[in-house]
């Protein structure tokens, strides 16, 4: 196994790529589905912008902008399936009111995300929407109340739109492990669009939502957005409020967003980011304004897997022994006890993660903890060190998202260690705790129109402005790039 961060690192440099180099990458302007009203010079446009823009003069009203999504939506939903659960009649309702505190109070009833439709992703619990976490021992359980990053976009004027799909429990990297429906890429209907948020990243692609909320345990969020062609960040351990969140494995897990922009996802983080006193974890460092540290291009001058899967596995042993048909979860009629345990977990939970839950309680057993856990707990400690020597020395590291674009539905469900292997660029920054960025930076033949790909920028714990500035700056030099999926044009 290579050493930590020498697995296919890439340093940021001004170094040009040489012509062999940049024939790996397909421009757009060759690409015959994406129409010239769609490309856009500079940076990406920024739809929450636009939206606020368009409130504020009385342009549009929100129930018009709702009623534009909510079409695109019904449109695109049946072939994409983004999302579990549609809040469309609540979304109307939502801006219908909204419309009428602007007309009565003005500017004053204009949050930063007022009118903004957001997909969240549905192991993160919503008062008033079912939250099943992908799998079917919760189908039809309505948490009380709203997770913190939930409550702060609603706090901020957002309507949720409704409960995106995801892999069960945030155990996958294609949405196919999902206990309800499999997701497809706007791009191509034929391929998935990465795991475990995959119906998030989906739903921002197809422009079904403006932004959206995923989780990242290991990558859960960097590899859908590199496959489906958008913005994701995967922000520090501790710099969003986990309140809300359905464990996977607490010390990785991450929640994060997803935009077509540099801009928008910077403005969903300085909504969601900041300490939480329901959350332990959550970090009481000060949340800036992330939208107003970005620069404007023309300003400028010129061991990992193994050890990931071990841990991960472990804590999510004992975080989902809570879905047990008697705390939560769908319960079965037994004659004892034991075989109330045994029969709602096996009718409730997936392949996947049943298989994730026996490996992690192997890594714990007696005879077994120090080889595996004890180990595996030393290799974070290394990885660990050794991003913090090369973050020392370079402001920010660059990798690929994913060592391959977007593959099949089906072509890698059956075998499971090359799906986990599709994960090497992205569990290393969880181990470490760290911030990572991805941005859409070309694309690969593949598909109708091509495939996009991904680039991460990865930085210092609390550094996800200088990432953004970074990000934005590099959005606004795909000049004529469109990452807007063919599904879009065709309709």
């Amino acid at each position: 196994m290579p050493p930590p961060l020498q697995a296919q690192r890439l340093l940021l440099s001004h170094r040009r790529l040489t012509p062999s180099n940049r024939r790996r990458f397909t421009a757009v302007s060759s690409l015959p589905s994406a129409p010239a009203k769609t490309l856009a010079t500079g940076a990406a446009p920024s739809s929450i912008l636009s939206i606020r823009e368009s409130l504020l003069s009385g342009e549009r009203t929100a129930a018009d902008i709702t009623a534009d999504y909510l079409s695109r939506l019904r449109r695109t939903e049946p072939s994409v399936r983004s999302f579990i659960h549609l809040a469309d009649a609540a979304a109307e309702r939502e801006a219908e009111e909204l419309d009428r505190r602007i007309a009565t109070g003005g500017h004053d009833a204009v949050g930063p995300l007022a009118g903004v439709l957001v997909g969240v992703k549905d192991n993160l619990c919503t008062a008033n929407m079912p939250s099943t976490g992908g799998s079917q021992i919760l189908d039809g359980y309505r948490p009380a109340y709203d997770a913190t990053a939930v409550r702060r976009l609603r706090e901020a004027g957002a309507i949720v739109v409704g409960k995106t799909n995801l892999d069960e429990f945030g155990m996958g990297s294609t949405t196919e492990g999902s206990g309800f429906q499999v997701t497809t890429n706007p791009w191509d209907g034929s391929r998935v669009p990465g795991g475990s948020s995959g119906g998030s990243a989906s739903a921002v692609s197809a422009r079904q939502c403006v932004v959206s909320l995923g989780s990242d345990t290991g990558g859960s969020v960097r590899q859908p957005a590199s496959f489906c062609g958008v913005v994701g960040l995967k922000p520090t351990y501790g710099r969003v409020s986990r309140f809300g969140l359905m464990a996977y494995a607490s010390s990785l897990d991450v929640v994060g967003c997803f935009g077509s922009s540099v801009v928008d996802t910077a403005t969903v983080l300085s909504v969601i980011a900041g300490h939480d006193k329901m959350d332990s974890t959550s970090s009481s460092h000060d949340v800036p304004d992330y939208k107003s540290e970005l620069i404007p291009l023309d300003l400028l001058e010129s061991k990992p897997l193994n050890a990931y899967y071990i841990l991960a596995s472990s804590e999510a042993s004992s975080n989902l022994s809570r879905y047990d048909g008697i705390r939560y979860g769908r319960q079965v009629s037994a004659d004892d006890l034991n075989g109330l345990y045994g029969g709602s977990r096996a009718n409730g939970l997936g392949h996947e993660v049943k298989m994730r839950i026996l490996m992690g309680t192997y890594a714990l057993s007696a005879g077994y903890y120090d080889a595996y856990y004890k180990r595996a707990q030393q290799v974070r400690t290394l990885v660990k060190k050794s991003f913090n020597e090369a973050l020392e020395r370079y402001d920010i590291l660059v990798s690929p998202a994913a060592p391959s674009a977007a593959y099949k539905i089906g072509e890698k469900i059956n075998d499971p260690l090359a799906m986990y292997a599709g994960d090497i660029m992205t569990v290393n920054v969880n181990l470490a705790g760290l911030p990572a960025l991805v941005v859409p930076c070309g694309f690969v033949e593949g598909g109708s129109a091509g495939l996009p790909v991904g680039l991460q920028m990865i930085g210092s714990p609390f550094s996800e402005g200088n990432l953004l500035r970074v990000g934005h700056i590099f959005e606004q030099t795909l000049q004529n790039f469109s990452f807007v999926p063919p599904l879009l044009a065709e309709g």
